[in-house]
């Protein structure tokens, strides 16, 4: 792959635009490179004898000596040779200080020469996009500097919530008191290797304490009411003056700050990555210019990189350290080995055997197909005399798959085109890191799903044309049925088969659907309630089935007694109306 393809598949989609322009550059490279070939074609041919003068010359200063063994050359000579001159701009937040606030300038010193114009806005662009991505990668990481100061300050807080919850008895003469001098509880810090601070520090055990829980004056837990039980308790909670901590608020607090640990570390590793490849699209577009022109100014430009703030910096790299430290000691009990398979998740190896079974249960789909076809031609079923009632009361039944499978089809073209761009789905729905199913496997599961109710379709006709099970109606009537009751089962497993992590989270997102006034509403809740707006016809479909198996009109396959019910045609109205009333619930909360 080449580098251009390979820097914009490694781009964080948010940054896009505070990227090098690669592209760009490289178009005013062909410029100039198509110049340099016409200008070659338009130049008279020199006499050869003059090359081979010159060549005799050289090795004749070669052999005798006069030509240096080392390579030196004259101060005068490297002035000659110069192509560029690259300097730092003052501004005024240098003046005050600021050394890292300065943009860069490149004088081309070659600009009266043939061509020279096309070198010089090759520059000035490469100028522009260098001090674009240091003042973007500057104020990033004064950002990130920032957010670890409030995750300290909020991790003081934990670990003054865990003192108190863990150990209330042991911390309570201290509570009331107030020390002048407390100790700073430095959780995101850059070494814990002095053993000396440590005996210090666990020498004045009471006074750490002390210091510790003085953070809980100063912090109030956010309590949002996520489940109906929370909802009542706040309006007692709101009676209460003092704070009144207790294990599960303890366990909240834990698990969101952990997943801000693991979201601010995430944010640190772009951030990383984000100023390498630079580095390395600045060089890459640098050594074109050298082999495009034949001169030499990379060594000139790469120097000023690597002096520059882009290089120079090690907010960033520190930060990873002290927060892996952190996640290390107060999130994974010092199992470094945990702690980095959180942080860092391993890519999601691609098994071969998911391509497989998607390939075989697609064609064993379309095999069943058309083996409904032949069966249907040869027993003359369109001509039979009950077909009417037949596809009434089958074709409703069996068209809740349908809908279901051609919704997981559409489901897993959006994942692969969120995939194919880069969309980071899994972590804008919150799923488990490396629990996300991709695009093959949604496609496993909608074709599976499709096979077992084409063989359902197959079998309910046999049973129907067979003289042997043709009197047990009931039976027959009872195939859709036991799908449903079979998909609900795989639904709720709770062994872990089926992706069970994945069923978890949709059948939470769908408990938060059905009761939106009493949780709080996040995106996988809306997106959801989205989709169910588009099932309309679905939802109905699972309504025929409690009429159909609930009233026993399936013994008689009279589907028509459904249709003719008030109560069924007032409730097939109102089936049509609840995904836009939980989506009118879920804006209003």
């Amino acid at each position: 792959m080449k580098f251009g393809k390979e820097f914009a598949s490694q781009m964080v989609p948010e940054w896009q635009e505070a990227y090098m322009n690669y592209n760009y550059l490289k178009t005013l490279l062909k410029e100039i490179l198509i110049f340099r070939r016409r200008m070659t074609t338009s130049a008279p041919v020199k006499p050869r004898h003059s090359a081979s003068l010159k060549r005799r010359v050289s090795l004749f200063r070669a052999f005798s000596g006069l030509t240096s063994r080392y390579g030196n050359t004259s101060p005068k000579k490297d002035k000659e040779d110069e192509v560029i001159l690259v300097s730092a701009m003052q501004e005024a937040d240098e003046e005050q200080g600021d050394h890292d606030s300065r943009s860069y300038q490149t004088i081309f010193l070659r600009s009266s020469e043939d061509g020279g114009e096309f070198e010089l806005v090759f520059f000035k662009r490469l100028d522009h996009e260098f001090n674009k991505v240091n003042s973007f990668y500057k104020e990033k990481v004064e950002e990130v500097v920032k957010e670890a100061e409030e995750l300290n300050i909020q991790m003081d807080a934990l670990i003054a919530l865990r003192i108190k919850v863990n150990d209330p008895y042991a911390v309570s003469p201290f509570i009331n008191q107030k020390t002048p001098g407390s100790y700073p509880l430095e959780t995101i810090k850059e070494s814990e290797t002095s053993e000396e601070k440590q005996d210090e520090r666990s020498g004045d055990g009471k006074e750490y304490n002390m210091a510790s829980l003085e953070v809980l004056d100063q912090v109030k837990i956010n309590a949002t009411t996520e489940t109906p039980v929370a909802t009542m308790k706040s309006v007692f909670h709101l009676l209460k003056s003092d704070f009144n901590f207790n294990k599960k608020e303890l366990k909240d607090a834990q698990g969101k700050l952990k997943q801000a640990f693991i979201e601010f570390h995430e944010k640190l590793r772009f951030l990383k990555n984000y100023a390498f490849l630079n580095q390395l699209a600045f060089s890459k577009i640098m050594k074109k210019y050298d082999k495009i022109t034949s001169r030499n100014a990379s060594d000139a430009y790469l120097q000023m990189i690597e002096e520059s703030y882009l290089s120079q910096s090690d907010e960033v790299s520190k930060l990873i350290d002290r927060v892996e430290a952190a996640f290390v000691k107060h999130f994974c009990n010092g199992n470094r080995h945990q702690a980095m398979n959180t942080l860092r998740p391993k890519a999601k190896r691609e098994k071969h055997r998911v391509t497989f079974f998607v390939g075989c249960f697609f064609g064993c789909s379309l095999a069943l197909v058309v083996a409904i076809i032949v069966v249907i031609h040869n027993r003359d079923l369109l001509n039979n005399e009950g077909r009417t009632q037949y596809m009434d009361t089958i074709f409703p039944l069996y068209s809740l798959f349908g809908f279901l499978v051609l919704h997981l089809l559409m489901y897993a073209g959006n994942v692969y085109y969120w995939t194919r761009y880069r969309v980071n789905y899994s972590f804008i729905f919150g799923y488990k890191a490396g629990t996300e199913l991709g695009f093959k496997e949604v496609l496993l599961l909608g074709s599976g799903l499709s096979v077992l109710t084409l063989a359902g379709i197959l079998s309910n006709l046999e049973m129907q044309m067979d003289q042997r099970t043709k009197s047990y109606k009931a039976l027959t009537e009872l195939v859709p049925l036991g799908l449903v009751i079979f998909v609900l089962l795989i639904a709720i497993c709770p062994f872990n088969i089926v992706y069970r992590a994945n069923r978890y989270f949709l059948l939470v997102c769908l408990w938060h659907c059905i009761c939106a006034p009493f949780y709080t509403v996040t995106l996988p809740d809306f997106f959801l309630a989205d989709q169910f707006t588009s099932q309309v016809q679905l939802l109905r479909n699972l309504q025929f089935y409690v009429c159909y198996y609930g009233w026993g009109d399936y013994k008689k396959r009279d589907g028509e007694a459904c249709k003719k019910s008030d109560v069924y045609d007032i409730m097939y109205i109102i089936i049509a109306v609840i995904p836009y009333w939980i989506r009118l619930l879920q804006v209003h909360i």
